[in-house]
């Protein structure tokens, strides 16, 4: 009996986690047969009867069927949606620039030349490959191409200066073209942020097959659903055990074949890839059968997670080699990260220190207890240190902690419940707008902190951190990093160290920068647990 198409079939199931094929395989199968096994020689009764299969070589797993009839031209369609908003942006880009070079210069005006300046914007941006990224990549963030940016403004500002005569029947000097430069990258910046969130809000969402293990395509599938910047959904799941998938040599039209009727059929758009064996002739291989169907390819790589981006690429005479930097931070990069972490937390004081005063003030008003809440924390080095903070709870707070543990609604390792009985009137208003957090710039003048870094952990906290993640000590924990931009409670604490053992291994300061950056979004939308 030969199977239907998965569309056809997906009427017949309702639960969202369903099994779409199950097979048996004792021996080794390359892609092809993979493939043809998946599209053609199962029985229906298999897939509809049961949930999961005990020992199955290779399971395909329908999350999520195609909505409305097959179209093939979809995925183009969608990324052409986010070019046309990209091109939108940045047309309006050099629009402003036009203007603001018409303000700007001494005796300019706006010209029927002017309006080059917008035209020209979209190839200056293609030439830059402002436009080659975001179709490679599931995370589309404006902040990441911000030094392209920079230097697509750099271009409009030049290209204004050397041609206001023609195009302004003026001239501009070099102090404009220096505000043009700020003007052009505050518009296109803000443009594009708008563009793809246009995008995320009126384009449906990337369809996604991952092919991996379960845990793996689970976790992935959470992390797509919580990521602000991405607009992709997990609709299909293929598991491979060791072994089951071989290299082949020969048949290779066929396997494409069977990979394009297979992402054809679940309207696939992306395959995303985490290879379960060291060996690279398999995911070569399903990189070239996917590839070749149209569909967008990406790789999680095992390397890559253990070092980040903290690699070299190097060509020695046609051989690839990866050069992993020292994981250590050299003493001229600690000196850049204290001084900005210095002059940044001193000019935050002097701007916070009307509302420090007032909420100390409020607080020996309000409650009976200390302004400051000091916590011991495990600093650079495994050094304990106090972290202080605008006290949000009642004075016994450590004491009734223990009572309350059964609530606790944090990830496994941390303690946090969002309606916390312990908490003053005050102190949630200083929690939702993080207002409790400004002393902590104290800690960072001393040195005991960084604005950026590191989760600083309480001590019973870090005697859980062991091995190779406990290098995240390397450097001094910060007020904020990749754990509270993710959502501090809601990422386990076996994640979260190893999130910062990549940070220390990748540390560079447009790195603290950004993150300095999305956390004020995350601080504005004042999340809570």
């Amino acid at each position: 009996m030969r199977t239907s198409t998965l569309a056809g079939r997906s009427s017949r199931a309702g639960e969202l986690h369903r099994t779409a094929h199950v097979y048996k395989s004792t021996g080794h199968m390359n892609t092809q047969q993979l493939l043809r096994r998946e599209l053609h020689e199962q029985p229906a009764e298999s897939w509809a009867t049961l949930p999961r299969w005990p020992d199955p070589a290779v399971a395909v797993r329908e999350l999520e069927p195609p909505a409305g009839p097959q179209d093939s031209k979809r995925a183009l369609r969608r990324d052409a949606g986010y070019r046309r908003l990209l091109v939108a942006a940045d047309v309006l880009a050099g629009a402003m620039a036009a203007i603001a070079a018409a303000l700007l210069g001494k005796s300019t005006d706006l010209t029927v030349q002017s309006a080059l300046l917008a035209l020209l914007a979209p190839l200056i941006a293609k030439v830059i490959r402002l436009y080659d990224h975001d179709p490679a990549r599931l995370r589309k963030s404006t902040l990441d191409e911000l030094p392209a940016l920079a230097q697509f403004a750099g271009v409009m500002a030049f290209l204004a200066l050397v041609s206001s005569p023609v195009m302004f029947d003026g001239i501009l000097g070099p102090r404009e073209a220096v505000a043009l430069f700020v003007v052009v990258l505050l518009a296109q910046t803000g443009g594009r942020a708008l563009a793809r969130r246009l995008g995320r809000r009126l384009l449906p969402p990337e369809r996604c097959l991952f092919i991996g293990p379960a845990d793996e395509a689970k976790r992935f599938g959470e992390k797509l659903e919580h990521d602000n910047a991405t607009n992709a959904k997990l609709v299909a799941h293929i598991e491979l055990h060791h072994g089951s998938l071989g290299a082949f040599p020969e048949g290779t039209d066929h396997a494409v074949a069977d990979a394009r009727e297979l992402v054809r059929r679940l309207e696939i758009q992306r395959v995303i890839i985490a290879p379960h064996t060291p060996a690279g002739g398999e995911t070569l291989d399903l990189m070239r059968a996917f590839g070749a169907t149209g569909a967008r390819v990406s790789v999680i790589p095992a390397l890559l997670q253990v070092v980040g981006s903290a690699v070299e690429f190097d060509d020695v005479h046609g051989v690839a080699v990866l050069g992993v930097r020292s994981f250590s931070l050299p003493r001229s990069s600690r000196l850049v990260k204290r001084m900005f972490d210095a002059l940044a937390a001193g000019l935050g004081l002097a701007v916070a220190a009307p509302v420090m005063a007032v909420t100390a003030l409020l607080l020996k008003l309000t409650s009976r207890g200390p302004v400051f809440f000091r916590q011991e924390r495990v600093g650079r080095g495994g050094r304990p240190f106090e972290l202080l903070k605008f006290r949000s709870m009642c004075v016994d707070a450590e004491e009734r902690k223990a009572e309350l543990t059964a609530q606790n609604q944090a990830a496994e390792g941390f303690f946090k419940i969002a309606d916390d009985p312990r908490i003053t009137r005050l102190g949630r208003v200083l929690r939702k707008t993080n207002l409790d957090e400004l002393p902590q710039l104290l800690n960072v003048l001393r040195g005991e902190m960084s604005l950026v870094g590191p989760r600083p952990l309480i001590p019973q906290e870090d005697r859980r951190v062991v091995g190779w993640h406990r290098r995240r000590l390397e450097l001094t924990p910060g007020m904020t990093g990749h754990w509270q931009v993710l959502g501090s409670s809601r990422v386990p604490l076996d994640e979260m160290v190893a999130i910062d053992y990549l940070y220390v291994a990748n540390w560079s300061l447009w790195t603290d920068v950004k993150l300095l950056l999305r956390t004020v979004p995350h601080v504005l939308r004042a999340r809570g647990l």
